[in-house]
């Protein structure tokens, strides 16, 4: 089995977007947006907001006989931990080696290139 490199698999992470989209919702909320993009079963998302409570990303209400969703930490929070994640197993823990791998294979714009430069220069202030 091949181990992901973030502890949210592909479908869990569009899920968990959802959910932030739209600040709460039920599997059937949820199903509907995806299956705009591609065909995907109820049960599969049940399962997948279900596991996500478990690990702790999603919290749960009960209203009557529906699950109500909502996230159960800040999206920044989750970002910055799956980023921390990330640099750890593919950077060797190196921020610099993310950000110059970004920078240099993605085909920046001058713009994003200028609003990048903009971020650094702010935080050095």
């Amino acid at each position: 089995m091949k181990k992901s490199l973030t502890p949210l698999g592909e479908t869990e992470m569009e899920v968990l977007h959802h959910v932030w989209e739209l600040e709460e919702a039920a599997v059937k909320q949820v199903q509907a947006r995806i299956l705009e993009t591609r065909d995907v079963a109820y049960t599969t998302i049940m399962t997948v907001m279900k596991n996500l409570a478990d690990k702790g990303y999603l919290k749960y209400r009960k209203e009557g006989v529906t699950y109500v969703y909502s996230p159960a930490q800040e999206p920044e929070s989750v970002q910055s931990s799956l980023i921390k994640d990330l640099v750890s197993k593919v950077f060797k823990g190196s921020p610099m080696e993310l950000v110059q791998t970004l920078v240099n294979s993605e085909e920046l714009s001058d713009e994003e290139r200028k609003e990048i430069k903009n971020m650094i220069d702010k935080l050095e202030d």
